[in-house]
């Protein structure tokens, strides 16, 4: 086997904050030696979540059995998905930022199933995976993610599974969402429904303009997101999709705020 050295583009600052949540779990459960350092094995978990290689690739290069490798990514990736917020910790944050509205969208997590799995296969999307519902303020930062649900399940079941429209009603946000979305009511505004392209009102375009125009920035979150690329196409259990989204979605929010 051959190896190489490769550039990971996160900044130190991202690594710094991953080896300090490793290196007080360790101090906590009192670990006497590990075949890694927290800084080595917060930069496998980085580079296994931002690169997207396999367990037996990126293992090989730290010198480390896939064992290890899958035992330290498990773990880094649940300490980092504990600390997301839950949705109304979220919810009372953006109204103390003082947000306008926030943007609710549903990303599609692809995964390696095969045909026969019917229930993760999302037809909107023509391809098997996940839901992951996501909110995120008008400038794009995530501020909450869902837990995973199969890809079969519309964005609109999946926002009231996961009691998001029940929540920001209670909470009074406004929130600006796409067509998958029509009749959540409440808060909820959505794109005009009537006639499609030019026989549609001039009134409906612009309003249907200027709420895409709105909405565009926030759901670029999902963007970020999916540039981590073990989100591209999941290799590993579904049911994981989920705290890999958490987890993402931190790491994401702190690198934006650090710089």
């Amino acid at each position: 086997m051959l190896f190489h050295r490769a550039a990971v583009d996160l900044s130190p600052r991202t690594l710094d904050y991953v080896a300090g949540l490793i290196r007080r779990h360790r101090k906590a459960a009192g670990t006497v030696w590990r075949r890694l350092n927290p800084g080595r094995q917060a930069l496998l978990v980085l580079v296994h979540l931002r690169k997207g290689e396999t367990f037996r690739e990126f293992g090989a290069g730290f010198g480390v059995s896939v064992t290890t490798a899958w035992r330290y990514v498990r773990e880094a990736v649940a300490l980092l998905s504990a600390r997301s917020p839950e949705l109304g910790q979220a919810l009372r944050r953006a109204e103390r930022d003082g947000l306008r509205y926030l943007v609710l969208d549903g990303t599609p997590i692809r995964t390696d199933r095969v045909k026969a799995d019917r229930p993760f296969y999302s037809g909107k999307h023509r391809a098997h995976g996940m839901n992951v519902q996501v909110i995120a303020s008008p400038e794009g930062a995530v501020l909450w993610t869902s837990g995973a649900l199969p890809g079969s399940v519309h964005d609109l079941t999946a926002a009231r599974a996961w009691g998001v429209l029940r929540r920001l009603e209670q909470a009074g946000m406004l929130v600006l969402a796409d067509k998958a979305y029509q009749g959540a009511g409440g808060p909820v505004v959505t794109p005009c429904k009537g006639k499609k392209g030019r026989k549609k009102p001039e009134s409906q375009k612009r309003a249907n303009r200027s709420h895409a125009r709105l909405r565009g920035p926030g759901e670029r979150a999902n963007a970020q997101l999916r540039s981590w690329r073990i989100l591209r196409k999941l290799r590993c259990g579904p049911e994981k999709a989920g705290h890999l989204c958490k987890a993402i979605a931190v790491l994401q929010n702190q690198r934006l705020a650090r710089g």
